[in-house]
């Protein structure tokens, strides 16, 4: 329904609530009616032009999804702009760099000082044995479930997410990936509603996280972490997703973000 803007609405409101409330027949009583009807005539009025003003020629009922869709489309391009330019200045740096290691005896030491710990910092893919873990959300089911659980105890949180992230770790993890992604050192797990943050990208669930290592030992620390006990809990409660598949041979990537940190403290 389209308002028009401005006082027309307004002024009709007043002058039929005037004609009712000053008007009387002669030798009549006047009805409660009589005074209702025009208060409630100057309220609709009143509330029509608000509406009108408010909505300044737009539907007040407007779904505003494809706006909140469109831009986080947007975002997610230039994400990827920012990654291919990322991309091509590394590749400069690097060729600079070769090309000064081959006549500066300094650079080339530091160049193979760094060179030395790339595989321990995540900056090269590893393959090897392992193991991979998925994390689901329940299926959205019509019935009632056992124990009226809320949306909440259905959808995987970042505490689930971290519960088996460092479980990995702990049971001798070499490397690690999550939706494909490397984890290093300075990767922040995070969850926004039911969707996974990870170095700038969402991911939406099922979470796949796969570790490079001695699978039976990873399964010990999975079984002995209580976070991930705890959803394992939610699965048979809630009929939230829980697999473990031994990985025979798995390639975790090599890390491809920033190395740039923001904030830095020497432990004492």
């Amino acid at each position: 329904m389209e308002y028009t803007s401005g006082g027309a609405s307004w002024r009709e409101a007043l002058r039929t609530a005037a004609s009712g409330l000053f008007s009387r027949p002669a030798g009549r009583r006047r009805s409660p009616w009589s005074i209702g009807v025009p208060l409630i005539a100057i309220a609709a009025g009143l509330l029509f032009t608000t509406s009108a003003t408010t909505a300044n020629g737009t539907s007040l009922r407007e779904d505003r999804r494809p706006q909140l869709a469109q831009l986080i489309e947007d975002r997610r391009e230039r994400v990827e702009e920012s990654d291919e330019r990322r991309a091509a200045l590394r590749t400069e740096v690097e060729a600079a760099t070769q090309a000064l290691a081959g006549s500066d005896t300094p650079i080339a030491e530091q160049r193979n000082r760094g060179d030395a710990s790339l595989q321990g910092a995540g900056f090269t893919a590893l393959k090897g044995p392992g193991l991979t873990v998925e994390l689901d959300d329940a299926p959205r089911l019509n019935e009632t479930r056992p124990g009226n659980p809320s949306n909440d105890d259905l959808v995987v949180h970042q505490s689930d997410v971290q519960a088996v992230v460092n479980a990995l770790w702990a049971g001798g993890a070499e490397a690690m990936s999550i939706m494909g992604v490397r984890v290093i050192s300075t990767s922040a797990v995070r969850c926004v509603g039911n969707t996974l943050l990870l170095h700038g990208r969402v991911y939406s669930p099922p979470f796949r996280i796969t570790a490079i290592g001695d699978p039976a030992r990873l399964r010990g620390a999975l079984d002995a972490s209580d976070g991930v006990r705890l959803f394992r809990d939610a699965v048979d409660h809630f009929g939230l997703g829980y697999q473990e598949t031994v990985e025979g041979s798995v390639t975790v990537p090599a890390y491809d973000g920033s190395s740039a940190l923001s904030e830095v403290e020497v432990p004492k």
